[in-house]
């Protein structure tokens, strides 16, 4: 009895070491052969104003596992708004068969959703109006392969509106020029009209088809007896955000001391007198998150939209020398005071 005690004993060791030898083989087989996932993300930048985006999104893609050059490369493509390059890159990188899209602002993200259309590949977008644009379902379900975080564009040329009536509630005409083409403008012109009524805030509009449009109506101002207009505010769009464009805005203000309600903390720093707009940084970071979801396996339509959040700048010595005063809650809410 010992001894067949034995036997099955020591058969049953056997037969575990025979199984574990084997998982162990099968485990260094399987670990030879297959390789990690190396995640291929093709990047549409509109214009070079927005590639600290991509720096954000990049730096949280980092700190979320995604190892550039180890399991994730990054094809960073760059337009200047040239609607007939940004389709080109868009269809390049269909053609490339990438894993993901990430594209901002706007226009580069409605080409790259036209581009992809029937592809499967999913699209990340950053800083796009959704508003009227076609580029989504709705915030909650944005349908199809995209999703994103959205540029809040309504919000923020509201607020633009509130600050400039606390900050110079003496301006009663503001001067707004702007493209009449571009897909922000109907959404931002909605929400401005009525709140500016509201706000006893008559709106000198100047729709354009080019910056040499603005230019011509600036330039009339400057040879009238009266300019026609107690401030400027900036409208989210590539005229008044080029480099051109916004020095002609800018000069003109400066010669004749016409506070410039601004967005971004640049525009802050080179002469408007307060800005609101959002981080790069940090709205990159935002859509990291999501591409992190897509590569495991959600479908990029059934991510919910993101909204960032909104900034203000004060560039104080412009106050100062417009004899401007600030009220002290508004230098406590800024982000960012020039002084």
């Amino acid at each position: 009895m010992m001894s067949d005690h034995h036997s099955s004993r020591n058969m049953s060791c056997k037969r575990w070491i025979v199984l574990l030898a084997i998982a162990i083989i099968m485990t260094l087989l399987v670990g030879c052969g297959a390789q990690p996932k190396v995640y291929r993300v093709g990047i549409l930048s509109g214009t070079d104003d927005f590639l600290a985006i991509g720096e954000g999104f990049k730096a949280e893609m980092t700190r979320l596992g995604y190892i550039e050059g180890e399991n994730i490369v990054y094809d960073l493509q760059r337009t200047n708004a040239e609607p007939d390059e940004m389709e080109r890159i868009a269809k390049q990188f269909v053609d490339d068969k990438v894993d993901l899209i990430f594209t901002f602002p706007t226009e580069p993200a409605l080409a790259v959703k036209e581009a992809t259309q029937g592809t499967g590949i999913p699209v990340i977008f950053a800083y796009a109006g959704i508003e009227g644009a076609g580029l989504v379902e709705n915030v909650r379900e944005p349908g199809g392969n995209i999703t994103g975080v959205r540029y809040p564009g309504p919000e923020q040329m509201t607020k633009r509106i509130e600050l400039l009536a606390e900050i110079i509630p003496q301006a009663r005409r503001v001067w707004i020029g702007y493209d009449k083409n571009y897909p922000n403008t109907a959404p931002a012109l909605e929400v401005m009209r009525p709140l500016a009524e509201a706000n006893g805030i008559e709106l000198i509009e100047v729709p354009a088809a080019t910056i040499a449009d603005l230019e011509a109506d600036l330039a009339a101002r400057t040879e009238a007896d009266d300019l026609g207009i107690d401030a400027i505010i900036l409208m989210p769009d590539i005229f008044n955000h080029s480099p051109e464009g916004w020095e002609i805005i800018l000069s003109f203000a400066q010669k004749h001391k016409v506070p410039i309600a601004g967005s971004f903390f640049y525009t802050v720093e080179m002469g408007a007198i307060f800005g609101n707009a959002n981080d790069f940084i940090n709205v990159g970071a935002l859509a990291a998150p999501l591409a992190d979801k897509i590569f495991k396996g959600t479908p990029a339509g059934t991510i919910p939209v993101v909204t960032p959040e909104q900034e203000v700048y004060i560039n104080y010595i412009v106050a100062q020398d417009l004899g401007v005063t600030v009220p002290e809650g508004l230098l406590r809410q800024a982000a960012q005071i020039v002084q």
